[in-house]
C-alpha cells in the first residue's frame, strides 16, 4: 500500500499529576452521568457491572481493492470501443472491442494463453466449458476434453457474439477474470493499436486493506469480526478474510507490518466511498462481569494509585481502587466495599 498505516492504542484516558483527577473522556449522555446537588460532586455516574471489550486501532483503505491491468495480446488490431471507469461487467458481457469484434468476460483463474481447438485436454478446457454452460450452451459435457460438440457449442457462442464462427477459441478472444468486474480506468483510447495496456479493473465488492504492526499480527484471525469506522463518522461490521505472510519492513523507523484483508457487511450503507481512510477496530481482549466507571471519575492519589468518590446520599466517601483495562471513555475498576449499582462522582 502506498500510505503507512499506524496502529494505535484503543485504550482513552489521560492522567494528571499531583492528586488531581483524570482527564474527562466521554462524558455525555450515554455515560450515564447525571448532575450532583452543589455540595457534593458536580456530576455522578453509576459503577456498572460489564464487559468491556479492549481494542486495537489500525488505519486502513476502503475500496475495490487491487486493480488488475488487461493487455490485448497479439499486438494486432485496433481498440473499437471501451467500457467507462465504473463500469460493472459480467460473465460474457464485452469488456472492450478490438476491430469491432467483442471481447467478452469469462470468469476463472487461468487465463486464455493458447489456442482451444478440436483434441486439446486440460484444465483451461474445462473453465471454458463450464462458462459456456452458465451461459446456457449445452450439449457437451463439462470435463477436462475439448470435443466435437464443445466446438458446436464455441460456434453458437461465436454467433451469438457475432464473431467468425471458428469453433476455437484464441489467446486474446476473451478476458479472464475471477468473477464481475468493475472498470477503475482506461489505459487506452479508442484508436489504439491493442496490443499495449487496455484498461485496468477491480472486483465489484468493496472491501477494507490494512497494514497492521507484526507485534498486533495475533489479533488478526481469519475469520475474527472487526469493527469499521467510517470517514463520515459512522461504522460498520467487517470479518478478516486474509492476513499476509510476508512481513513488510518500515522505513523511517516505522514498524513492520503485514497486510489484512478484510470483507466488509452491509455494502449498502458504505455510501460512494472509494479509497477512502478508515480506522479498523481489532478485539484484543474481552473482559466480561467487570465493575466500571467513566475513566472522569478516577482521582490520582498522592502516594499513588487512583481512587473514587463514592457518593451515598448527601455524603461522600473515598475508596482506593485497582484500574483494569481502559476502553470506549470507561475504566474497569475493583475494590474493597464497591458494588454494582453504587454511584461515583465526576470532579471538575
Amino acid at each position: 500500500m502506498s500510505r503507512r498505516r499506524t496502529v494505535l492504542l484503543g485504550a482513552a484516558g489521560a492522567v494528571a499529576a499531583g492528586g488531581a483527577g483524570l482527564a474527562t473522556i466521554g462524558l455525555g449522555g450515554g455515560n450515564g452521568v447525571t448532575a450532583a446537588h452543589s455540595s457534593l460532586p458536580p456530576a455522578t455516574a453509576p459503577v456498572e457491572r460489564t464487559t468491556l471489550v479492549e481494542t486495537q486501532r489500525v488505519d486502513g483503505t476502503l475500496g475495490y481493492g487491487a486493480d488488475r491491468t488487461v493487455t490485448g495480446a497479439g499486438g494486432s488490431g485496433t481498440v473499437t470501443w471501451l467500457p467507462g471507469p465504473g463500469d460493472e461487467i459480467a460473465r460474457g458481457r464485452p469488456a472492450y472491442k478490438v476491430d469491432d469484434r467483442p471481447v467478452p468476460l469469462l470468469y476463472g483463474s487461468l487465463p486464455i494463453y493458447r489456442t482451444l481447438a478440436e483434441g486439446v485436454e486440460g484444465p483451461d478446457v474445462r473453465q471454458l466449458e463450464q462458462n459456456l454452460r452458465a451461459l446456457g450452451y449445452t450439449g457437451f459435457t463439462v470435463d477436462r476434453t475439448f470435443g466435437s460438440a464443445t466446438t458446436a457449442a464455441v460456434k453458437r457462442w461465436q454467433e451469438d457474439l457475432g464473431v467468425q464462427e471458428t469453433g476455437t477459441v484464441t489467446r486474446g478472444s476473451a478476458l479472464v477474470a475471477p468473477g464481475e468486474i468493475r472498470v477503475a480506468e482506461r489505459k487506452a483510447a479508442v484508436g489504439d493499436r491493442a496490443g499495449g495496456a487496455i484498461l485496468t479493473y477491480t472486483g465489484t465488492v468493496r472491501q477494507v486493506s490494512a497494514d497492521l504492526d507484526v507485534q498486533y499480527q495475533r489479533l488478526a484471525r481469519k475469520g475474527a469480526r472487526v469493527t469499521i469506522e467510517l470517514p463520515g463518522g459512522g461504522t460498520v461490521k467487517g470479518t478478516i478474510t486474509s492476513v499476509g505472510k510476508v512481513a513488510k519492513e518500515g522505513e523511517d523507523d516505522r514498524p513492520t507490518t503485514v497486510e489484512i484483508g478484510i470483507a466488509v457487511r452491509g455494502q449498502g450503507a458504505l455510501g460512494s466511498y472509494d479509497k477512502a481512510p478508515v480506522t479498523v477496530h481489532l478485539t484484543a481482549a474481552r473482559h466480561a462481569g467487570v465493575l466500571a466507571v467513566p475513566v472522569g471519575a478516577l482521582l490520582a492519589r498522592p502516594g499513588g494509585g487512583y481512587a473514587v468518590q463514592v457518593v451515598e446520599g448527601s455524603g461522600v466517601r473515598t475508596v482506593p481502587v485497582e484500574t483494569g483495562v481502559f476502553t470506549e471513555g470507561k475504566v474497569e475498576v475493583s475494590g474493597t466495599g464497591l458494588a454494582a449499582g453504587m454511584k461515583v462522582g465526576i470532579p471538575k
